[in-house]
């Protein structure tokens, strides 16, 4: 496996003050992506998985991987 770091952010603004961040990271192997979603400042929802290894060779490769953040539907944080 490659022992090489990979990091990445990506920060879409919406109307509204709405913001949605996607987070990639790769560290010795093994990687995560993360999806959150900002209303006003305020986190409104978010979502973390790992990375599949395919997808992990594809990003050491340099190459896009479309799709990546598909199944990545964000959880309603809960207000209590």
């Amino acid at each position: 496996m490659h022992t090489c770091s990979y990091e990445n952010i990506e920060k879409k603004t919406l109307k509204g003050g709405k913001q949605i961040v996607r987070k990639v990271s790769v560290k010795n192997g093994k990687g995560y992506k993360s999806v959150t979603h900002y209303h006003k400042g305020k986190k409104t929802k978010s979502m973390k998985k790992n990375i599949h290894k395919n997808h992990i060779m594809m990003i050491h490769k340099g190459k896009f991987i479309p799709g990546l953040f598909s199944d990545c539907n964000c959880k309603t944080r809960k207000h209590r």
